[in-house]
């Protein structure tokens, strides 16, 4: 069992019910006996789906049966299981898949198009379909409308706390809700989340408008997250509209009643993101990497990421080393314009370098003092143009590599 993240929550935020929505989990055996590892979740007729998935050549079964069926922009049920990812698993993986969607089709009523699946844990190992009919029928008669972070706790691998947040915003005067929940701790890079994340709204917003928030949102928070660079064969991001709130629907992504519900589920999947960042496998540190004065916010962000991946940024921040000619060096090995004569390096508010050179005033004393606080801020200034990005990661210790060393054991 891996060490709780010291940047676990004391308590876990109250989730309110959702109308439109009812879940229960199970242990069904997946990996481990008696470990809760099942999410089923009904959503009430007319519910809108968006998503956004993994950009990875090998996704896994669900990922695929989720983008097929995206496109009808109806949902009535989700099946979630951790333990087994249902990855590199070939046409059993699929007919897994198939089989579980019947399955919970014929459970709820409702087709098999209109359910969504995801799974995550090991990746090869075939995932045995007759596990999960085998509990359905007691889950579904559980179905209720929390607690949420039990829902939290059955999508769990190597993750050392629950993840859950809420926000409650007005549209037309009307209180709406939006939940959700998020696993990862490891195979996490963006393209897209690098992890499960599950939100849902009883906002009645057609799917296409879904979308377009969804993704505008999942940019700025799960796709602006890194813990090792790898990114994952299952990445899901769904977000579940079940049309319940008493106001008229939401048709087009300019409508003005939006912008307040934009703003809350860019703050929530941004809250959701620092969450998997903070569980980070082994992690003892929680970084951010501001990039500013590059010729595009796209530019900012590629050089961002590539000062957040390095292996030995990030080992520098574990070992608390104030170590900045490892920065000057994820920046240029990024392949986007810099000058390295322009540029300039914070650690926290100490500047350790200026003009392509150490800075004049540099203390080793007031650098390592930045380096040994939980949360550490990078920022490198280019000096070429007014693009700006700021991304998250963690630091990468003995730990981590010792979770990943023995995960399939």
């Amino acid at each position: 069992m891996a060490h709780l993240s010291p940047f676990a929550p004391v308590s876990v935020p109250a989730i309110p019910p959702l109308a439109g929505m009812t879940f229960a989990t199970a242990a069904a055996g997946i990996k481990y006996q008696g470990r809760t590892d099942v999410l089923l979740a009904l959503f009430a007729p007319g519910t809108t789906v968006a998503g956004v998935l993994t950009t990875t050549k090998c996704p896994s079964a669900p990922v695929e049966w989720c983008r097929e069926h995206l496109a009808g922009g109806q949902a009535r049920a989700l099946l979630v299981n951790s333990g087994n990812a249902n990855a590199f698993t070939g046409m059993k993986g699929r007919e897994t898949v198939s089989a579980s969607a019947a399955a919970v089709a014929r459970t709820l009523g409702c087709t098999p198009a209109e359910v969504f699946l995801a799974s995550t844990g090991v990746i090869g190992e075939p995932l045995d379909p007759a596990k999960f009919e085998a509990v359905l029928d007691d889950t579904a008669a559980r179905l209720s409308d929390g607690p949420w972070v039990d829902a939290a706790r059955a999508i769990m691998t190597t993750d050392t706390f629950p993840k859950v947040a809420t926000r409650t915003v007005k549209i037309d005067g009307v209180p709406v809700t939006i939940n959700g929940i998020a696993k990862g701790a490891g195979m996490i890079a963006p393209n897209m989340a690098t992890m499960l994340s599950f939100i849902a709204t009883d906002a009645p917003i057609a799917a296409p408008v879904l979308q377009a928030l969804l993704a505008k949102a999942a940019d700025a928070s799960f796709n602006a997250i890194t813990i090792d660079g790898d990114t994952s064969t299952s990445d899901t991001l769904l977000m579940f509209a079940t049309g319940q709130a008493p106001v008229a629907p939401v048709t087009e992504t300019g409508d003005r009643r939006l912008a307040a519900f934009r703003k809350a589920l860019a703050s929530l999947t941004l809250e959701l993101a620092h969450s998997v960042a903070k569980d980070g496998e082994g992690l003892t540190k929680f970084v951010a990497v501001t990039v500013e004065g590059a010729t595009s916010a796209k530019s900012a962000k590629k050089i961002a990421f590539s000062i957040a991946n390095s292996p030995l940024v990030k080992t520098a921040c574990a070992g608390e080393d104030a170590n900045w000619g490892r920065v000057v060096m994820a920046v240029g090995k990024a392949g986007e314009p810099a000058e390295r004569d322009r540029l300039s390096i914070w650690f926290g508010d100490v500047r350790v370098a200026v003009d392509g050179a150490r800075d004049p005033d540099y203390s080793e004393e007031a650098a390592s003092a930045a380096m040994k606080k939980p949360e550490i801020a990078i920022r490198v200034g280019l000096g070429l143009g007014r693009g700006k990005a700021t991304v998250w990661t963690c630091d990468l210790t003995k730990e981590y590599v010792a979770i990943n060393g023995d995960y399939r054991s």
